[in-house]
């Protein structure tokens, strides 16, 4: 009564559920290698974070990457801003996650005539996207600032694209070694997300750029097992389907000839 796992029907439904197994299996460690990866981010930013500030010059120089290691770190800077130099990074959310506006992106000059890009914050977008939006005056004179050391976007780490042809002063990504030359400075690698200035400064200013969730572990871990569970369902179904079709085989023999066919009167 099993002959029949030998037609063409069954031959393909038993290959495809063979195919299916290790599929679901490497899914699931795929979800467990995000959630390690989560993890091990948030441990990191928390380290980072609970870590003593320090001068940004100590951990960052020119031409220099951010060391992962020091990403999310608080760094302190005293300097002035350069405002002529100031520009706009496109696309951005504010603490919502919902509106759309921009980093506002400005050198802050330090006494040893080097520069480190500053994003003072998040403005909403104004109705003309093609000219340079109105923005919260900086601080001038001399200025301590206070933030989040992070590393350069590029399109690979940050998954956006640096489209060209855009309005002056007005950009996708934040990179240091792209501001290099346009502020004709030595420009430290990576920025500084600002979260403080002293003096305070006055007047509305952009709205503070919030720290990352590190609680958070999301629900990778769960999808893992979720494709795992799946991956041990399909042979248990396939012997499910097995046993119902050799039941519905067997009925159909002790049924009378006569009930099989169709006899016209």
């Amino acid at each position: 009564m099993y002959r029949f796992l030998l037609s063409r029907q069954w031959v393909m439904l038993t290959l495809f559920a063979l195919a299916l197994i290790p599929v679901m299996i490497e899914l699931g460690f795929w979800q467990l290698h995000r959630h390690e990866h989560r993890v091990a981010r948030n441990e990191q930013i928390t380290r980072s974070l609970d870590a003593p500030a320090a001068p940004v010059g100590e951990l960052s120089a020119p031409g220099r990457a951010v060391d992962p290691a020091d990403s999310w770190r608080t760094v302190t800077a005293i300097g002035t801003y350069d405002t002529r130099h100031e520009v706009v990074i496109r696309q951005r959310t504010a603490a919502d996650e919902k509106s759309i506006g921009y980093y506002v992106l400005t050198p802050l000059v330090m006494k040893d005539g080097r520069a480190v890009l500053v994003n003072r914050g998040w403005i909403p977008a104004g109705g003309d996207l093609t000219k340079f939006p109105e923005v919260p005056a900086a601080p001038t004179g001399q200025v301590e600032v206070t933030g989040r050391l992070m590393p350069d976007e590029t399109t690979s780490n940050s998954g956006i694209k640096d489209k060209p042809g855009l309005p002056p002063r007005q950009l996708m990504l934040i990179n240091s070694r792209e501001r290099t030359g346009p502020v004709g400075k030595p420009v430290l690698g990576g920025y500084i997300q600002l979260t403080g200035t002293s003096p305070k400064a006055s007047g509305k200013q952009p709205e503070p750029v919030p720290a990352p969730d590190h609680s958070s572990i999301g629900p990778h871990m769960a999808y893992a097992i979720q494709w795992w569970l799946f991956a041990a369902g399909v042979p248990v179904g396939w012997v499910v389907l097995v046993r119902r079709e050799r039941k519905d085989r067997l009925a159909a023999a002790e049924r009378p000839e006569q009930e099989q066919v169709a006899v016209p009167a």
